[in-house]
């Protein structure tokens, strides 16, 4: 009786905790797309430059390289790196916009950002799951936990079972 009860327990523990996994995606995307949108402005910002001083990205940074200026070097880097993110961040929200419903929480396994991750992490909200998604997570996160309480507690059984017919005999 203790094991079912607790089987139940550790079940409903886990399809309420599976549960929220879609509104996680859906607040990581959110956070994703402003992510994508401020660094859109810096790269439009440097390429505005660029083009008012008469050079591409590629020219203003290469210009910015040869200056021999530690400061303008680090700057180049910087832009640099800002747009190779952008990039991975912007291939990201593709993959997930072509995902199924259920395929976006795999992508997001798959290819997330391990900033945004984290801070969506520590800024979660639970929320109410009404999507056919909510609820099916829910319902394989019970699954999974009722299942491995119920296995382990087989496992405990046969196992007190062995030995008593072992001193037994």
């Amino acid at each position: 009786m203790i094991a079912r009860t607790l089987a139940l327990a550790v079940g409903l523990f886990c399809g309420v905790v599976t549960s929220q996994l879609p509104e996680f995606g859906q607040q990581y995307r959110q956070r994703l797309g402003g992510a994508i949108d401020e660094l859109r402005k810096v790269m439009q910002q440097f390429d505005n430059d660029a083009e008012a001083a008469g050079f591409s990205r590629g020219e203003a940074l290469q210009h910015m390289v040869a200056s021999n200026d530690p400061f303008l070097e680090r700057r180049a880097a910087s832009i640099g790196s800002t747009a190779r993110r952008l990039d991975k961040l912007e291939q990201q929200q593709v993959a997930i916009d072509r995902a199924s419903q259920f395929g976006r929480l795999l992508v997001l396994v798959d290819r997330s950002d391990p900033q945004i991750l984290t801070n969506t992490y520590y800024a979660f909200e639970p929320a109410v799951p009404v999507t056919a998604e909510g609820f099916v997570a829910a319902g394989v996160g019970f699954a999974g936990g009722w299942s491995t309480v119920r296995l382990l507690g087989f496992l405990v059984r046969r196992r007190r079972r062995s030995r008593s017919l072992a001193h037994g005999a």
